[in-house]
């Protein structure tokens, strides 16, 4: 049986429209198709949806205005376009959901704003609160302020990020193409299309290639990883093209529209989906081929014998990444130790860390309670 039946009954989405849909290509914000679309969510506010819209966009209406054609590099020019784009872009999205009757709330965020615990329960009870009065939050990337997102992130992981936020059932990421094929239809013509498969599904990346679009930052790559993302948190993903006819409402009858990429782990408790939202982190953990099986098939903690580097500066409750030595993400946890012991300690046994006497917050530089896997 297709997982696409479990659409119809999902009561929390959240909905990612990508710059190149938005501002048609470049030619600006495309008002119709805007409109389109909230007609189509304001369907499924109807049906019992709770909705959050994630919105690119401000950085390609923003060099519209400024009539620059291609996406620069000057940080600076960057986030001066996010921060012209960005008041026509909230108008719009608030002009179209008022002609259907729906008020809308303006959300920005950055991954750092996220990274402290208690500003990411703020977060998720503020848009849990918006939802709860029937009004829709449109959030976008604070792209004016977040440097490294701006050059590096992605609406994608905002996406899914939103989607663990508020544990959302579903996150749709409508883009340009009819979904994830098994390589770029750009490039080959004999691309197939991938209907439904595991988000994570290993073989998912190496299909995905990383080159994004003329205006936008992401590519199918990181649609995959946002999909993978929320699959940690038990919710499915459908990469859709945007441009197909009352595609929304298709996807929510359970129609056979992109690419259903469905989870098959049990929800993340929502401690280990705070963690496991985090791109950015403070420092990096090098663990051996014996700490990776330890960590992903026997569920420990992980100890300092099975670490062989220590990378960056952090102090004890910090969020570190856990890494391979090939640096290929195992993990993201909150570290016991910060790294100038942790330095002393990486190589070591519980043996020999008790005989240094550099055992101070128990025998693990992470406890399993406080990691989550990737």
């Amino acid at each position: 049986m297709t997982e696409r039946i479990k659409l119809k009954t999902s009561q929390r989405w959240v909905v990612k429209i990508g710059s190149a849909l938005l501002t048609n290509d470049g030619a600006g914000l495309d008002l119709q198709r805007m409109q389109s679309w909230v007609k189509q969510m304001s369907a499924l506010i109807e049906d019992g949806v709770e909705l959050c819209l994630v919105s690119s966009g401000a950085i390609a209406v923003g060099l519209r205005i400024l009539k620059i054609d291609q996406r620069p590099d000057e940080l600076p020019l960057l986030q001066a376009a996010a921060a012209i784009g960005q008041m026509g872009l909230v108008q719009a999205w608030q002009s179209c959901f008022s002609a259907c009757g729906h008020e809308t709330a303006q959300v920005l965020f950055t991954h750092e704003d996220l990274a402290d615990r208690k500003r990411y329960l703020n977060a998720r009870d503020t848009l849990k609160t918006l939802n709860s009065f029937g009004v829709i939050p449109v959030v976008n990337e604070n792209d004016t302020v977040a440097t490294d997102e701006i050059r590096f992130g992605d609406n994608d992981s905002l996406g899914a990020l939103a989607t663990n936020l508020l544990e959302a059932d579903v996150l749709v990421i409508l883009t340009d193409q009819d979904g994830f094929f098994d390589q770029d239809p750009r490039f080959h013509s004999d691309a197939v299309l991938i209907p439904e498969a595991r988000a994570l599904d290993d073989g998912l990346l190496a299909m995905a290639g990383k080159n994004g679009g003329v205006l936008g930052s992401g590519g199918m790559y990181t649609k995959i990883v946002a999909a993978q993302q929320a699959a940690r948190s038990g919710a499915m993903t459908v990469i859709a093209n945007g441009r197909v006819e009352h595609v929304l409402e298709r996807i929510r009858t359970g129609q056979p529209v992109g690419s259903l990429l469905y989870p098959d782990l049990k929800p993340q408790a929502a401690r280990k989906r705070w963690l496991a939202s985090h791109k950015q982190t403070r420092g990096v953990l090098v663990v051996d081929a014996g700490a990776v099986v330890a960590l992903k098939a026997n569920g420990r903690s992980l100890l300092p014998v099975g670490v062989t580097a220590v990378k960056g500066s952090f102090e004890r409750g910090d969020i570190v990444a856990i890494e391979t030595v090939n640096g290929e993400r195992v993990a993201t946890g909150l570290v016991n130790y910060g790294s100038k012991q942790a330095i002393e300690m990486f190589g070591k046994t519980t043996k020999q860390l008790k005989e240094h006497q550099l055992l101070l917050e128990g025998d693990a530089l992470v406890h399993r309670d406080n990691m989550a896997l990737v």
